[in-house]
């Protein structure tokens, strides 16, 4: 049998190579991710490969015991809890991780995959919203199995990915703040050409819905998801008389640049500007005050990732999507705004308007520099 399955095999790639007009080792170099062929030739190779139904035999044997991570960027916070998801994972099963940084948010570079063909790893988790139809084509017929890490967005039906409820999140932290009492409540969520910012925004619109309030467009802002993005936005929206009580930034790192802007413009947190952020990432707990949030649990997201690529079953060809839960988790940048201007703080202190502060104990502290 496994000598018939070797003619077969090798009929089958004459017949490509005939009908490609091009010579048996051109294919040869296609199915083993050589980079000297030209991406025309490789695209009618490979799409001949499909017609005629070559299946490469398993070479589970022969793949390096690598995961492969890749990233259109690696310089954020959020960037490492997601490889120390997939690190728990590899160490279990004696694999090592390798990162990739490559192409936009919304694909890998095209010289990536050549290389990912070459080294032929056990399988690959990418961070990007969607897969170009070439690259799916090409890992599955390479047998690499791939899953998509989906925090930015909506990825085809055929591509196995993990994300999390962006909407619920968004309505959870829309919530907190109104039932706080905050009736102007702006959002910078991410870049509006991603899935789970519009999702996030989603939440915040039908949250504010439910209070039975509008959402007013002059507080809805796109941002990047970083800490400059923030800033910039915050520092316009906290301009002038009629300034939003409360913001709920897209990502921890947009909060840091709203608590920033508010530093500047005098405002404080949260008497003065409730904050909530997204993603609940270690430094959250440790901004000044402790930032307000909703937790995505980005490493357990990495680490299901993981696990769809070494189960027995090919994620290649058996695509599933698993979205995990998100919640609020409150902390001390937001407070109850009160009708008369006071401001309820977690810890039970309220601040008035004239800057002096209740205690629990019935005694007021004065401003400060006053007797």
């Amino acid at each position: 049998m496994h000598d018939d399955d070797e003619a077969s095999g090798r009929v089958t790639l004459a017949a490509v190579a005939k009908e490609a007009g091009v010579s048996m080792p051109t294919v040869s170099k296609v199915l083993n991710g050589r980079s000297d062929v030209s991406r025309a030739t490789r695209a009618k190779v490979e799409r001949l490969l499909d017609a005629h139904g070559y299946r490469r035999r398993s070479q589970a044997a022969s793949r390096s015991p690598l995961i492969e991570l890749v990233f259109h960027e690696l310089d954020s916070i959020w960037a490492m809890e997601l490889i120390r998801g997939v690190e728990n994972v590899a160490k279990d099963n004696r694999a090592t991780v390798v990162l990739t940084e490559s192409g936009t948010r919304h694909r890998p570079a095209p010289e990536w995959l050549p290389g990912v063909l070459r080294r032929r790893p056990l399988g690959v988790v990418l961070v990007f919203s969607a897969l170009p139809e070439d690259i799916k084509r090409q890992l599955r017929a390479a047998a690499i199995p791939f899953v998509v890490i989906d925090p930015a967005g909506d990825p085809d039906p055929d591509v196995p990915s993990v994300g999390s409820a962006n909407w619920a999140g968004g309505l959870a932290a829309t919530r907190h703040l109104t039932d706080l009492g905050h009736r102007r409540v702006a959002i910078i969520t991410g870049p509006e050409d991603m899935l789970c910012s519009l999702a996030r925004l989603d939440g915040y619109r039908s949250a504010m819905a439910m209070a039975g309030l509008a959402a007013d467009p002059r507080l809805t802002r796109f941002g990047d998801f970083h800490v400059q993005g923030g800033f910039d936005h915050a520092m316009d929206l906290l301009e002038g008389p009629d300034r939003p009580t409360a913001v709920f930034a897209g990502s921890d790192l947009q909060a840091l640049g709203v608590l920033e802007a508010a530093r500047l413009k005098g405002l404080r947190v949260p008497q003065d500007l409730s904050v909530v952020g997204y993603d609940d990432v270690p430094l959250a707990q440790w901004s000044s005050p402790p930032l307000t949030t909703v937790h995505q649990p980005l490493r357990h997201m990495a680490e299901e990732a993981a696990r769809m690529l070494l189960r027995p079953d090919d994620p290649g060809t058996a695509a599933q999507r698993i979205e995990l839960a998100t919640h609020l988790v409150p902390r001390q940048s937001t407070a109850r705004l009160e009708s008369g201007g006071t401001t309820d703080r977690p810890d039970g202190t309220t601040d008035r308007p004239d800057g002096t502060t209740d205690r629990p104990d019935g005694t007021t502290s004065a401003l400060p520099g006053e007797g």
